[in-house]
């Protein structure tokens, strides 16, 4: 069983930066599409970022160039580094994992999620 658990959300000021965490457990291999989702209140979820089992990444058109997803295999953790924030990155951040590739996957593709962690950016 797969488990994940969110850390390093937080408020922050425009412009700047966190980085979030995603401590995974449960599974040992690298077989993995893992990403990052964000969800507003009364919204759909959107997914932010996706790293495949290969290092491959994907990016939604409103984070590229600002963020970066990566994982250390070796400590099987995902994280997520934000730079350049807006308010309009304000939401809920999910840590997802999917056995298999990531191309094409949707959010109610994902067989595992966290609980989230809250990111506030403020004007």
């Amino acid at each position: 069983q797969v488990q994940l658990v969110e850390s390093g959300g937080g408020s922050v000021q425009a412009g700047g930066s966190l980085r979030l965490s995603c401590a995974a457990t449960g599974y040992t291999d690298g077989s993995y599409c893992m990403g990052w989702f964000r969800q507003v209140l009364g919204k759909e979820s959107e997914g932010v970022a996706l790293v495949d089992g290969d290092g491959s990444t994907t990016y939604a058109d409103s984070v590229k160039g600002r963020f970066s997803i990566s994982k250390d295999n070796a400590k099987n953790t995902l994280y997520l580094q934000m730079n350049s924030l807006k308010p309009e990155d304000t939401a809920m951040y999910y840590c997802a994992a999917v056995r298999g590739y990531c191309w094409g996957r949707r959010s109610y593709d994902f067989s595992y999620w966290g609980l989230g962690t809250q990111v506030t950016v403020s004007s």
